[in-house]
């Protein structure tokens, strides 16, 4: 399975007040990873249309350990599912290489303009398959 590597910063604001990333917090954790793929790294092979309409229809997240301050976790996500008119990802967030939380997101692509869910394109489906698990 290919699976989508980010290092993401912890930041001073995603604490809470016991000193350990907020709970909510980890959703901006994931969505910067998963903004990363669908944006950069999309956008790196040409592909825009992720990034041009893309809405959250679900969050799951599964918290294993609290995470400090301190230096960047690192995010694996994959894509455990690829439908029409949806995607589901599947996140694993590491601190000092342990497992501390999991998480999946479904998404689904939206015309904006139209202010309406669209079916995935052929190039989309393609870059997504990439990283999908075997």
């Amino acid at each position: 399975m290919a699976r989508y590597s980010y290092d993401c910063p912890v930041r001073w604001s995603d604490l809470d007040a016991f000193g350990h990333v907020n709970n909510a917090r980890f959703l901006t954790l994931y969505e910067e990873a998963r903004a990363a793929l669908m944006f950069l790294a999309a956008r790196a092979e040409g592909l825009t249309t992720l990034e041009a309409g893309t809405v959250i229809a679900r969050h799951e997240v599964d918290y294993l350990r609290p995470v400090d301050f301190g230096e960047p976790v690192r995010i694996e996500l994959w894509l455990a599912e690829i439908r029409n008119a949806s995607f589901r990802v599947s996140y694993e967030l590491f601190d000092a290489g342990r497992l501390a939380s999991r998480a999946t997101s479904v998404l689904v692509p939206y015309d904006l303009a139209a202010g309406r869910p669209r079916r995935l394109s052929t190039a989309e489906r393609e870059f997504l398959s990439r990283w999908t698990e075997a």
